[in-house]
């Protein structure tokens, strides 16, 4: 396979992938990787395998079930695609101690795409989780929105 194929190949793989991942069409977009793996940088949050990257996807889809991204921009680089994108959606369910607002957000976001050859084995998100924090509350400013966090964190549960 020459460069230029193995690019196209895994360009189809991202494209197809954040594709299905809007219509909910979660086996599809396992299917894009035989062992499914994600990263999500600003948490520490790390779904490794089918059934913890599946509980990923059932968990943010009922905090946001209308998450959706938009591509900006695809770049190559020697093992795999960085996209950016737009990431947006409404919270319809909790976010950890942050209980439904009803309020959207948009953030503008880059994921790695990391391949060995033409196998996607690992998709790691960069966003600013605070900037969502704050859209979710009511754009609050920085320094609010995190004592507001502090006080759902410390609030108890029920």
């Amino acid at each position: 396979m020459t460069q230029d194929e193995l690019r196209a190949r895994r360009e189809t793989i991202v494209r197809e992938h954040m594709a299905d991942e809007i219509d909910h069409a979660w086996d599809r977009v396992l299917a894009t990787f035989p062992h499914p793996h994600y990263e999500i940088i600003a948490t520490g949050a790390v779904h490794d395998g089918r059934p913890e990257v599946e509980r990923y996807y059932r968990s943010s889809r009922q905090t946001f079930p209308d998450q959706r991204n938009t591509l900006l921009s695809l770049r190559h680089i020697d093992d795999g695609i960085v996209v950016e994108f737009i990431l947006e959606g409404t919270q319809l369910g909790p976010l950890g101690p942050l209980p439904a607002t009803g309020r959207p957000f948009s953030c503008q976001m880059a994921a790695f795409f990391l391949f060995e050859g033409e196998t996607l084995v690992c998709e790691r998100i960069y966003s600013d989780t605070l900037s969502i924090v704050r859209q979710l509350l009511g754009d609050l400013t920085t320094m609010e929105a995190l004592g507001a966090l502090v006080s759902a964190a410390k609030a108890p549960a029920g």
